[in-house]
């Protein structure tokens, strides 16, 4: 698969691309950060991840049909048109508004990606969620969390075609980082950067 050429048809995507390399390295730091704080998770494919020249993830969001297969990373910096499209996949499908990112997500998903042992992208059914979206889930259902950390950025719901999804909810808490929600009834795993924690829902 290849990046949807998105950026052409978005102004504000072309305004996130102009963010300075200095803020993509600074958040960086927070993404290297959280895949270091826990040495136990570090298995020779994550170590290789942390030193690799380039980091490379892959989306298919099941709402809008938009997918993106890109190297987000590469040299030691963050690639802001690379981020852009990364936005753009995980806008909102509701309201169709866009967010950074938390570039400490990405490294994430790449570090589970790897942990699977699967060339499948990530099938995303929620990204980011505009205060609005995020208002109108929760109080339809109390699993959504009001604060949720998707209006951030920093969380996605996904699953991966061919793994369990036992495998890549156990995978994902193996890793130690974050949060983790196990939702077997509709059928995704959540993850996010916040502080670590596991919770079950429907």
């Amino acid at each position: 698969m290849t990046a949807t050429p998105l950026l052409k048809r978005d102004p504000q995507a072309l305004l996130d691309a102009r963010m300075s390399r200095r803020a993509f390295i600074a958040k960086g730091l927070g993404g290297a950060a959280l895949l270091m704080a826990a040495p136990h998770f570090i298995s020779t494919a994550q170590a290789a991840l942390l030193h690799s020249p380039a980091r490379r993830i892959a989306l298919n969001n099941l709402h809008t049909g938009e997918t993106c297969a890109l190297t987000y990373w590469e040299d030691g910096d963050y690639l802001p048109e690379a981020m852009a499209t990364i936005n753009r996949v995980l806008r909102d499908h509701r309201t169709n508004e866009t967010h950074p990112i938390d570039p400490a997500l990405m490294d994430l998903l790449a570090a589970l990606h790897q942990r699977l042992e699967t060339r499948q992208p990530f099938e995303v059914i929620s990204g980011y969620r505009s205060p609005a979206s995020n208002a109108a889930m929760h109080a339809q259902s109390s699993g959504v969390a009001g604060k949720s950390l998707h209006m951030e950025g920093k969380a996605m719901d996904l699953r991966v075609a061919d793994r369990a999804l036992t495998a890549v909810h156990a995978t994902s808490v193996a890793m130690g980082l974050g949060g983790v929600g196990y939702y077997p009834s509709s059928d995704f795993v959540h993850v996010d950067t916040g502080r670590v924690r596991r919770w079950s829902g429907a």
